[in-house]
């Protein structure tokens, strides 16, 4: 393997002075290195992993809890079938076919997404098919809860909105952080897709870099490796999040009941 490759010019294919020179000019070198590149191809991964995920808590959050709803109003059903609605249609089309229609498609009709970045469009789309996936988390999480839980907040005369927010959802959410640190993890990798759309992350690099060195080990175990990093990183911010937001002796009660 030719490691020295990362610290070659982008255009010329020459050996530059300094790996990392592009990144101290902010992008004003004319000729970067790969290792550049890489970095700047990092950032764009993580900044729209980010993005997605930030707005898949959010829906998923809210898609979730609408679909625990007791079906006592006819606004209660009303919202329960428009959370299964939304959860049915997200987790159920390819991620890749979500991006080409938030890119191609949904513009057509909504004239002003013309002029959002490439970038930002594919975190919607993220973004939406994960929060479908996380609803469902969220939903199980709910229903896991103890009925006594939603009887002793209706007997202290709370409201539905009342009783989730101080008893129903403080517990739940602290109980789906385990299947969240999997779909964040798994968000680092689907956003690999945002390369079919040509923003500059880690996939379209490694596909663009290894065409112009024909050096493909060396770049693909290079952007593995950020992967990797990326998603272990996410995994070890969740697990002590989970850590710190443990519900006292509630594990442990299940652990045991589920040992029996």
């Amino acid at each position: 393997m030719d490691l020295g490759i990362f610290c070659k010019g982008t255009l010329d294919q020459e050996p530059v002075e300094h790996c990392f020179s592009a990144l101290f000019v902010l992008g004003k070198n004319p000729d970067p290195s790969y290792l550049d590149w890489l970095m700047k191809a990092w950032g764009w991964t993580l900044a729209v992993a980010a993005l997605g995920l930030f707005l898949a808590l959010i829906l998923g959050a809210v898609m979730g809890t609408l679909r625990t709803l007791p079906l006592e109003t006819k606004l209660n059903k009303f919202l329960v079938r428009i959370s299964t609605a939304w959860v049915e249609l997200f987790r159920n089309i390819p991620i890749l076919v979500q991006v080409f229609l938030w890119y191609h498609v949904v513009p057509a009709f909504i004239p002003v997404l013309k002029s959002f970045p490439s970038y930002l469009l594919v975190s919607i789309a993220l973004g939406f098919f994960t929060s479908a996936r996380i609803a469902e988390q969220v939903r199980a999480g709910i229903q896991s809860l103890p009925s006594g839980q939603k009887s002793a907040a209706t007997a202290l005369g709370l409201t539905t909105f009342q009783s989730y927010r101080y008893v129903i959802l403080p517990m739940a959410l602290r109980i789906v952080i385990p299947p969240l640190t999997s779909e964040s993890m798994n968000l680092i990798k689907n956003s690999s897709v945002a390369f079919a759309v040509s923003v500059p992350e880690l996939t379209l690099f490694a596909m663009q870099a290894q065409e112009e060195t024909s050096h493909g080990v060396e770049i693909y175990l290079a952007v593995t490796l950020l992967y990797a990093l990326s998603a272990f990183a996410v995994n070890r911010v969740m697990a002590y999040i989970e850590k710190r937001s443990r519900i006292p002796g509630f594990i442990v009660a299940n652990s045991e009941a589920a040992a029996h």
